[in-house]
């Protein structure tokens, strides 16, 4: 939370708000109502896409999510102006997309492993025909990619007062910056070994330009990235299922194209390859998609 370029306050009753400074105003605002923005631009954008009102959805959420974090959700959706019609796990959702993707018939234990901004979830599913029975859930609501920008924002604050004597962390706008610069190398040093951190006038007129490897960010994060493997064994005990009777691990989650949580994750798994056949930026839309035809949204 130190990282942050807002601050979480607490209302009335003790829920959290996020406070912002926008426009030179101070807005405070629930976690719902930021949920609502975002989907009411999702809806805006679907909208634009078919050229006709959208009323209805299906929207996804953590399979760990408890149930104020559900009806939060689904709060949101309200606010946003859509009528729920349900919410899905998002593994389950992966599972569906999973499920049309697959060739061949017969009974099939598979792993969704789900690895997004801020949480980490895993599903085991056992899938025959047309039919997607749920054997356990298991995860971490506060394990992310946020988690791993984290790390690498605390590292270049830190190379920024060695060599300036300055801190970066006092100015939100900078640390603002800085996050984007560094969500942006995590994101390159998934397909390259080294990634250029370049902001112009990151504080007081400094410029900052720098780089990290993909070794150091493993380093830097290699606990955390252990911490992923929690869920899959947890999962694995509360089907009680082997892991040699895994049939396949669905990858979902832009974090899940991380080299290092791949090989962690199939080193577990004896060395077995990974299903990356769907898009794991879009799994779950794809599987919720589904679900609302079928719902005849």
């Amino acid at each position: 939370m130190r990282h942050w370029p807002f601050k979480v306050i607490s209302a009335n009753g003790g829920r959290p708000k996020v406070q912002i400074e926008f426009k030179g105003e101070t807005k405070e605002l629930f976690p719902e109502e930021i949920s609502a923005m975002v989907l009411t631009k999702m809806k805006e954008t679907a909208e634009a896409f078919i050229g006709q009102a959208v009323k209805d959805a299906v929207i996804t959420v953590p399979s760990y999510f408890n149930d104020s974090q559900r009806q939060a959700t689904k709060d949101a959706g309200t606010i946003a102006g859509l009528n729920v019609r349900r919410i899905i796990n998002a593994s389950t959702a992966a599972a569906i997309a999973y499920g049309l993707e697959k060739n061949g018939t017969g009974e099939c234990n598979v792993l969704i492993f789900d690895l997004g901004g801020g949480t980490v979830n895993v599903s085991i599913l056992t899938i025959e025909d047309v039919i997607f029975e749920v054997k356990s859930t298991a995860g971490n609501t506060h394990l992310g990619g946020e988690d791993f920008d984290n790390r690498m924002v605390t590292y270049f604050v830190g190379e920024f007062k060695r060599k300036h004597k300055k801190d970066v962390a006092t100015n939100s706008r900078a640390l603002c910056h800085l996050r984007t610069a560094c969500e942006r190398a995590k994101r390159t040093l998934s397909s390259s070994t080294e990634a250029s951190i370049e902001i112009d006038s990151l504080f007081e007129g400094i410029d900052f330009y720098t780089s990290i490897t993909r070794a150091r960010f493993e380093e830097l994060c290699a606990d955390l990235f252990r911490n992923t493997m929690d869920p899959v064994e947890k999962a694995l005990r509360d089907a009680e299922i082997d892991k040699a009777q895994i049939h396949d691990i669905v990858l979902v989650g832009g974090s899940t194209r991380i080299p290092k949580v791949q090989k962690l994750l199939s080193d577990f798994f004896s060395g077995k390859e990974l299903n990356t056949s769907i898009n794991p930026f879009e799994a779950g839309a794809y599987g919720a998609a589904v679900l609302a035809a079928k719902l005849k949204i």
